[in-house]
């Protein structure tokens, strides 16, 4: 069945107190989880761990914007949308050039730090991803929330591996690997939030010429 329906009535804001809560909790946790991990990753010359607290400021970056546009119209948060996935774009390139360089002048990290804090990092993730479940399936900007939070958990994961793979090679390899995988997680993220955000623009800008007719 056609919707003849314009964009906000098609797919209305979500303001709920609820939804909210949940990204102020989300928020704080995130902006947490940046100072221990970059202190930690400078700390311990984990470029993996580095990466993953850029990810963390930026998810507390993006969680203040959606904050700030939950309950505008579509076309706001696909725009606040839009520029979360940029921000996983550009943070997924920085860390390209941060582990190519680190793979010509880096030296081998402490596998201890780099596995403690990567388990703390995971459950605080899982945490979040756990709160942000039932929200995957919204607009743009709410699915952008849900896939920063997955990649999280995901990156967690793989610290850990990548610091049980320094520990047992004795070498920085897994945690330049890591710090690559990541990046690209970051850049495929942000590629998929900005089509949606695309495509929810063209549909509203298309409804809006319509109804103008």
């Amino acid at each position: 069945m056609a919707c003849n329906t314009c964009p906000s009535e098609y797919r209305p804001a979500d303001n709920r107190p609820g939804w909210r809560r949940v990204l102020l909790i989300a928020l704080a946790i995130n902006a947490g989880m940046f100072a221990v991990e970059i202190i930690a990753g400078i700390a311990g010359g984990s470029k993996a761990l580095q990466a993953d607290a850029l990810d963390f400021f930026g998810d507390a970056a993006n969680y203040a914007i959606s904050l700030g546009v939950a309950g505008m119209a579509l076309a706001w948060r696909a725009r606040a949308a839009l520029l979360k996935g940029a921000t996983l774009v550009v943070l997924g390139l920085y860390v390209l050039f941060a582990t190519t360089w680190a793979a010509l002048h880096g030296d081998v990290p402490r596998a201890e730090i780099m596995g403690a804090i990567g388990v703390a990092a995971l459950f605080a993730n899982v945490v979040v991803a756990a709160m942000l479940f039932r929200f995957r399936g919204g607009d743009a900007n709410m699915q952008s929330v849900w896939i920063c939070s997955r990649n999280d958990a995901i990156g967690n994961v793989a610290v850990v591996a990548a610091a049980a793979g320094v520990f047992g090679t004795g070498t920085a390899w897994p945690d330049l690997i890591v710090a690559a995988l990541m990046a690209g997680l970051g850049l495929w993220g942000g590629a998929q939030i900005m089509r949606q955000a695309w495509g929810e623009l063209a549909t509203g800008h298309t409804r809006a010429a319509v109804a103008a007719k």
